[in-house]
C-alpha cells in the first residue's frame, strides 16, 4: 500500500493535534515538522494551548525531519504532501509555493484571508495537478455529518440555528490580530458557516450584527442567511471574554418531520418528531480530525478530488464570512450575496 508522507508547517495547537493525527493514519506518515522554534522541533509542546480538550504532552519527533523554514521543507524530495497548519495570513503563500513544489496541500481553515487568495490557490492546485483541501474538521464530526444525513431526506429546512462560542485564546497572539486571523468571528463561525455553505450552498442575501473589542476579548456576531427555501438561517457566536469562557457549540434545526438538536459534550442528536414522541440518535465514535486527514491522504494518493471537503467551497464559506462581518460593519445592512 503506498504511504503519503507528509510535512506539518507550524506546531502551534492545531499543527499539534494534526501532528499527533498522522501517526494514526495507516496509509499516511509524519515524515516532517516545520517550525521556528527550537524547543518544539525537540518535540516539548508544553507551552501550546487550545479550546478544546487535547494534550500538551511531548511528542516523539525523533524518527521525523525537522525544518526551520518551509523552502528547505519544499526542497526535500521524500516530502509527498504539506499539512499547513500556520497563522491564516500565511495560508495562501504556503500554499502555492507547496503546490508549484509538487507537493499535496491541506490547509487548516480559514483557507484564506481573502477569496482573491483562495482563488489563487485553486488556480495552482488545478496548474500543478495536485490535491488541494481545506481542513474544515467540521464535516467530518460525527454531529454534524449525521445531521447532514438526516436533512438530505427532512424535505424543507423552516429554521436553522447555529452558535459557536469561546473564550478570546490567550495562547495565540496572532489570533487577536485581525489583519493575520481575519479576528474572532472569521476564524470560528467559519466551521458553521462552512456547513451552511455544504447543505444549502451560498444565500442570496445576509444581514448581521454584533460588537468587537478585541483588546477586550470580545467579538461576537448573530447573522441572518436568507435562502430562498429555506430558513431562517441564523448563525451566531463569537469570543466572550478571555481565558476562561467555556467553548461551546450547538445547532437545533426544524423540519417539517422533525426537529433536529445537538449541543456539545452529548453523545446522541435529539430528535422530537412531528407525531410528538422524541429519541435520542447515539452518534458513531470517531475522532474528526483523524478522519479528516485520513481522507485527504486517500485523496491525494489515488487522484480522487475532495468531494467531501472541495476547496472551492471552502472558498465560498470564506467569501460568505466576509460578507458577513461586512454587513456587521454597516450596522446590519442586508448585503447581497450574487
Amino acid at each position: 500500500m503506498p504511504t503519503l508522507n507528509v510535512a506539518v508547517a507550524g506546531l502551534g495547537f492545531m499543527g499539534a493535534t494534526h501532528a499527533r493525527a498522522w501517526d494514526k493514519i495507516p496509509n499516511a506518515r509524519l515524515a516532517a515538522v516545520i517550525s521556528s522554534d527550537p524547543r518544539k522541533l525537540a518535540g516539548d509542546l508544553s507551552n501550546v494551548g487550545g479550546n478544546l480538550d487535547r494534550p500538551a504532552d511531548p511528542i516523539d519527533l525523533s524518527n521525523v525531519a525537522k525544518f526551520a523554514t518551509l523552502e528547505e521543507a519544499l526542497a526535500d524530495p521524500a516530502i509527498d504532501a504539506l499539512d499547513i497548519c500556520l497563522p491564516t495570513d500565511r495560508h495562501a503563500p504556503a500554499a502555492i509555493a507547496a503546490l508549484k513544489a509538487g507537493k499535496h496541500v491541506l490547509v487548516e481553515k480559514p483557507m484564506a484571508l481573502t477569496t482573491a487568495e483562495c482563488r489563487q490557490m485553486i488556480e495552482a492546485a488545478k496548474a500543478h495537478r495536485r490535491t488541494l483541501m481545506g481542513g474544515q474538521v467540521l464535516r467530518f464530526v460525527p454531529a454534524w455529518e449525521t445531521l447532514r444525513a438526516l436533512l438530505s431526506n427532512a424535505g424543507p429546512v423552516r429554521s436553522a440555528f447555529f452558535r459557536r462560542r469561546c473564550a478570546a485564546p490567550a495562547w495565540s497572539a496572532w489570533l487577536s490580530d485581525p489583519r493575520r486571523s481575519g479576528g474572532g468571528v472569521f476564524d470560528l463561525l467559519i466551521h458553521d458557516v462552512d456547513f451552511c455553505v455544504s447543505v444549502w450552498g451560498m444565500p442570496d442575501r445576509v444581514a448581521a450584527r454584533g460588537y468587537e473589542d478585541l483588546p477586550r476579548g470580545i467579538d461576537v456576531i448573530s447573522a441572518d442567511l436568507f435562502y430562498p427555501d429555506a430558513g431562517p438561517i441564523v448563525v451566531a457566536g463569537g469570543w466572550q471574554h478571555p481565558k476562561s469562557y467555556p467553548f461551546s457549540m450547538e445547532f437545533s434545526v426544524v423540519t417539517d418531520p422533525m426537529t433536529i438538536e445537538w449541543r456539545s459534550g452529548d453523545d446522541a442528536l435529539r430528535l422530537y418528531r412531528a407525531n410528538g414522541e422524541s429519541e435520542s440518535g447515539v452518534l458513531f465514535e470517531a475522532d474528526p480530525f483523524e478522519r479528516e486527514l485520513s481522507y485527504f491522504a486517500d485523496c491525494a494518493l489515488s487522484g480522487a478530488p475532495p468531494d467531501l471537503c472541495p476547496p472551492g467551497q471552502s472558498a465560498q464559506a470564506v467569501e460568505l464570512m466576509l460578507k458577513i462581518l461586512e454587513s456587521r460593519a454597516r450596522g446590519g445592512e442586508a448585503l447581497s450575496c450574487n
